[in-house]
């Protein structure tokens, strides 16, 4: 009779992933290449999160998060993993724009987050006033950060408030949709923020940061996209963990969580799962009601997490129409500093972004703007065709555009993106502490590890090594490492969520 023989550090188990976005998904296709049983729950009846594709004048488009960092490994890899390496696509152009100041303006060079390093490049950005303030930072007494500071507060200290709000706000509201006299430097601007406490000028940190980063410097693009839109990868991923042996389940949300004594008990509306380890991908507010029985210290500090709701309003126009406005071409799109008093905080002109868009509508000329910042969530209580009118009169505005659109699509991200103020990285740290004392459950996603695709894959992959040693395994089944907090500090920062330009 024939033995089967399984190697000492095989996991074996059940391992229940809540959470069908792309953490969620990363997860499940991490733990099933381990040859452990996997079962996805997702309580919307589609996969992928902030991830999603959508059709518009018949034309596919992404209709969520457009682009993912490149200069870190975990989203080019997993894309490849699961078959798109060649449709990966940088985008035709990066050249983006302020509208500030009642005019599109080039956005500035030598800057770590709209922080600058030259305050020569800020001409035209910055008023005359603005530029002395920066220019008497050398007389100010150093400022230490502690254990955490708010980026807007600390720079405005240093440099004055119209750098904040003129460079550093659209460029970090491109990231968190927040404020960035809230943020917290440590989470957000990491490099930045260890770059400061060496001491010394705020302009000279900024230089040291772009130079430790050009040291290491790969080549290939910054960013990436994929032909027929970012909203592609997590079927993709999806169908790969499909054929691994994975089951996953739409249209199931999980009601309670209870441990067991193998395990865990998942109740849905349908039954109750049994789970040797549980990996948990949801949004915080989701995670603090299933942690609140069985981990209540976790479940308060997740209920503490604060979210920014945005729209994005999708247009279509016939090429015909625009050819004669010379602001739309060239730029792959502008942002817009809170302070000018705008609806809109920042348009891309995908069309001209992303050359599958332009391949597959020639005759079309697409764009889109986002609206809403957190503080700001009362937009999104406008119609559909409220938000299209303020988009179009800002778009005429910032660039003279009076074309109508021959179609238009308004995508409602509701709670989009966790806000990270100062000390978020302590409460992510006490989070893990307790969840750590749980057997077999981790907890991944934007929420912890950065609100970048490759930051919350790199999560996602950590959590699902770690499950796997528990069950027996010696190690996960790649790089897995430490994939912390998504690094913004390059000065490139992973703009690829809902509004990038």
């Amino acid at each position: 009779m024939q033995r089967s023989h399984q190697r000492a550090d095989t996991p074996t188990g059940h391992v229940v992933v809540i959470g069908g976005g792309i953490a969620g998904l990363a997860a499940a296709h991490r733990l099933v290449a381990t040859g452990l049983r996997v079962t996805l729950l997702e309580g919307a009846d589609r996969l992928g999160g902030k991830l999603m594709t959508g059709e518009i004048a018949g034309v596919q488009v992404d209709l969520g998060a457009e682009s993912m960092l490149a200069r870190r490994p975990e989203a080019v890899g997993l894309a490849g993993e699961v078959g798109l390496a060649d449709r990966l696509q940088p985008p035709a152009t990066a050249t983006a724009s302020l509208w500030t100041r009642d005019a599109l303006r080039p956005m500035p060079q030598g800057h770590v987050m709209g922080v600058p390093g030259d305050p020569a490049a800020l001409g035209g950005v910055l008023s005359p006033e603005g530029l002395a303030r920066i220019a008497r930072e050398r007389d100010l007494a150093p400022a230490a950060v502690g254990d955490d500071v708010a980026v807007g507060a600390y720079v405005a200290d240093r440099l004055g408030h119209e750098v904040v709000d003129r460079l550093v706000e659209p460029l970090l509201g491109g990231v968190y949709a927040g404020d960035a006299y809230r943020i917290s430097m440590r989470a957000a601007v990491p490099q930045l923020f260890e770059a400061v406490k060496e001491g010394g000028p705020l302009l000279e940190s900024v230089r040291r940061v772009q130079e430790r980063a050009a040291a290491r410097q790969r080549t290939g693009p910054v960013f990436q996209g994929i032909r027929g839109g970012l909203g592609t990868l997590p079927g993709a991923v999806g169908d790969a963990v499909r054929a691994g042996g994975g089951e996953i389940r739409t249209e199931t949300p999980v009601l309670g969580l209870t441990r067991t004594d193998g395990g865990w008990a998942v109740r849905t509306e349908t039954g109750t799962i049994a789970a040797d380890g549980i990996v948990l991908a949801t949004p915080a507010w989701s995670a603090a009601t299933l942690l609140a029985a069985e981990c209540p210290a976790a479940s308060a500090e997740l209920s503490a997490v604060e979210y920014a709701s945005m729209a994005l309003v999708t247009l279509a126009f016939r090429r015909s129409d625009i050819e004669a406005n010379e602001a739309l071409r060239g730029r792959s799109g502008f942002l817009v500093p809170p302070v000018d008093g705008r609806t809109i905080k920042a348009s891309t002109f995908s069309s001209n972004k992303w050359s599958w868009v332009a391949d597959a509508a020639p005759g079309l000329f697409v764009l889109r703007t986002s609206v809403g910042r957190y503080g700001e969530e009362d937009h999104l209580q406008r119609e559909d065709g409220e938000l299209v009118a303020v988009s179009l009169r800002d778009l005429a505005a910032a660039t003279g555009l009076t074309a109508r659109p021959v179609d238009t699509e308004v995508t409602r991200w509701t709670g989009g993106l966790p806000q990270y103020p100062v000390g978020h990285l302590g409460r992510v740290a006490r989070i893990r502490d307790e969840v750590a004392r749980l057997k077999a459950l981790r907890v991944c996603g934007a929420v912890y590890d950065g609100v970048g695709i490759p930051a919350c894959i790199g999560g996602a992959q950590r959590a699902a090594d770690e499950i796997s040693r528990d069950l027996g395994g010696r190690h996960g089944t790649g790089a897995g490492g430490d994939h912390r907090h998504a690094d913004p500090g390059s000065g490139h920062g992973e703009r690829g969520g809902t509004i990038a330009v």
